[in-house]
């Protein structure tokens, strides 16, 4: 019985000490905004550089997808001669 009420007591405490160390380090609403703010996702600018290189990106792509050798292999391959890989 004694180790019981122990073991109790020193789970209490444990429970106690930490959920008045999780009371001070978490922080205020007006903090998790500022932190918020400061994540690259929130920042509007940052979002601005993100789509324009999604943009440049997608450009680039569409461009080299369009190139006469591209097209030529995309043909050949759709007709069943392959691409431009050579056979054994």
């Amino acid at each position: 019985m004694r180790k019981a009420l122990l073991v109790g007591a020193v789970l209490g405490a444990g429970a106690g000490v930490g959920s008045a160390l999780f009371a001070l380090v978490t922080p205020g609403e007006q903090r998790t905004q500022v932190m918020l703010k400061e994540m690259p996702a929130q920042d509007p600018q940052r979002r601005a550089e993100a789509a324009s290189t999604k943009e440049l990106l997608l450009a680039t792509l569409q461009e080299a997808a369009a190139t006469q050798e591209n097209v030529t292999w995309r043909k050949n391959w759709m007709d069943g001669s392959g691409g431009g890989g050579k056979s054994a």
